[in-house]
C-alpha cells in the first residue's frame, strides 16, 4: 500500500475515534455538572474539555469566560476549533474522500452522511435537541462507521491501517482523560468521600462504557482504585490501555515483526501487562498517565515514518 493511502486510512479513523471520544467526554462532563458543586468546582469541570483538547488561549480569547454553552459550542460545533467534534468529522470525510477507491461505498456513505447532518448543526439547534442528543449522535454515528468497516470491509490493509489508527487514539484519549479527571475527582485524603462523589465516578466509567462492566468485575460501591485499575490493567476492557497497546502490538507483529515501531509497541504493552495498580498509585497514576502519552505519541511518530512516509 502506498505510504499516502496508508496516512489516510489511519487518520480517518482517528478523527472518527476522536470524534467520539470529544462526545463522551462532554457528555461525562455535563452529567457531572447537574450534580452539586461549588461554583469554582464547577468552573473546572468544564475547564476539562478545554484542557484535553487544547487551545485554552483560542477558547478565552474568543468566549472570554468557562460556561458549560461556550465549552460545548468549542469542542463540540466550533469550525474555527481544529479540534472540535465538528472539524474532526469533517477532516475523516476528507481523508475518506483521497482514497475512496480503497473502501466501502457503505464506510464513504456513513461517513458523507455524519458530515452533511453536522454541517446543518446549530448551537441554537443543539440547545432545543438537548445536549445529550448530540452527544449520542456523536457516539452513534462512530459505531456505525466501525460496523461499516468491520462488516463490508476485506481483511487488508486498508482495514489494517483503519483498526491502528483506532485504538493508537483511544489509548491517547483513555490516558488523558483519566489524567485529568483523577485530579477532579480524587477526593482530599484527609476526607472520605461524599454521596456526589459516587455518582462522578459513576460518570467516569460511563464515558468510557464502562459502568456495566465496572458491576461485573467488581461488587460493592465505587472506588477510585479499582476504576483506575479497570481502565489501565483490565485486558477485556475495550477502552483500557492494556487493550489498546495489546491490540496495536498485535496489529504491528502482524504488518512487520522486525520493525522499530513493532519493538517499540510491544515494550509499551509489556510495562502496562506487568504493572500492578498499586504500585500505579504509590508513585503518582498522573506521572504514570502522562508517560504513557509521550511514548504513545512516540509510537505513532514511528509508525508515520516507518509505514506512511510522514
Amino acid at each position: 500500500m502506498l505510504g499516502r493511502t496508508a496516512n489516510n486510512i489511519y487518520w480517518m479513523a482517528r478523527y472518527v475515534e476522536r470524534a467520539e471520544n470529544m462526545a463522551r467526554l462532554l457528555a461525562s462532563t455535563y452529567h457531572m455538572s447537574l450534580l452539586p458543586a461549588s461554583d469554582r468546582n464547577g468552573i473546572r469541570q468544564w475547564e476539562a474539555p478545554i484542557d484535553i483538547v487544547g487551545g485554552r488561549e483560542d477558547f478565552l480569547a474568543r468566549h472570554g469566560e468557562v460556561s458549560s454553552g461556550n465549552v460545548i459550542h468549542f469542542v463540540a460545533l466550533d469550525p474555527e476549533n481544529p479540534n472540535s467534534i465538528r472539524s474532526n468529522i469533517r477532516r475523516a470525510r476528507e481523508n475518506a474522500r483521497a482514497t475512496r477507491q480503497d473502501l466501502t461505498s457503505e464506510v464513504w456513505e456513513c461517513l458523507n452522511q455524519s458530515y452533511i447532518e453536522i454541517e446543518n448543526l446549530s448551537y441554537p439547534k443543539v440547545v432545543d435537541q438537548g445536549f445529550p442528543e448530540i452527544f449520542d449522535w456523536v457516539k452513534e454515528r462512530s459505531h456505525l462507521f466501525r460496523g461499516a468497516i468491520y462488516g463490508t470491509m476485506r481483511r487488508g490493509q486498508s482495514f489494517t491501517f483503519c483498526r491502528l489508527g483506532t485504538f493508537i487514539e483511544r489509548a491517547d484519549n483513555t490516558a488523558r482523560l483519566l489524567a485529568v479527571k483523577w485530579t477532579l475527582l480524587t477526593p482530599n485524603s484527609t476526607k472520605p468521600m461524599a454521596a456526589e462523589d459516587y455518582y462522578r465516578w459513576g460518570s467516569l466509567l460511563r464515558a468510557f462504557a464502562a459502568f456495566k462492566a465496572y458491576r461485573e468485575v467488581y461488587s460493592g460501591i465505587i472506588e477510585p482504585r479499582k476504576v483506575a485499575e479497570l481502565l489501565v490493567l483490565r485486558a477485556d476492557m475495550p477502552r483500557s490501555l492494556t487493550a489498546c497497546i495489546g491490540e496495536v502490538a498485535r496489529i504491528l507483529v502482524n504488518l512487520r515483526r522486525d520493525a522499530p515501531c513493532t519493538r517499540l509497541a510491544e515494550q509499551i504493552h509489556a510495562r502496562v501487562r506487568h504493572s500492578r495498580i498499586d504500585s500505579i498509585l504509590r508513585s503518582d497514576i498522573r506521572r504514570y498517565l502522562n508517560d504513557f502519552v509521550v511514548r504513545n505519541n512516540e509510537l505513532h511518530g514511528r509508525i508515520g515514518h516507518e509505514f506512511m512516509m510522514v
